[in-house]
């Protein structure tokens, strides 16, 4: 266990840190979840809506560093991909 000060604090914001990461990293996966499965439904209206959420909400996780940007870029043009074939 720690005994500074410093390092009692350093705990208290990495237990912090720890929630707000994992809590964004679980709407993150909800998100893309959520698409898929109107991606697997044919739902192209439905998708397209969602389409620049789910966007928004990658591109916010690479930021963060929840995931890396080359994830994100793939994530992105997976999803335009399906969307783009059940569209065609």
């Amino acid at each position: 266990m720690a005994n500074t000060v410093s390092a009692l604090k350093r705990v208290r914001m990495t237990e912090r840190r720890t929630l707000t990461n994992r809590m964004r990293k679980s709407r993150l996966k909800h998100q893309i979840r959520a698409m898929r499965r109107l991606l697997d439904q044919k739902d192209t209206q439905g998708a397209g809506k969602m389409l620049p959420e789910t966007f928004s909400l990658v591109d916010r996780a690479a930021k963060w560093g929840i995931i890396k940007k080359n994830t994100a870029a793939r994530y992105k043009s997976r999803l335009t991909l399906r969307l783009r074939s059940i569209a065609a």
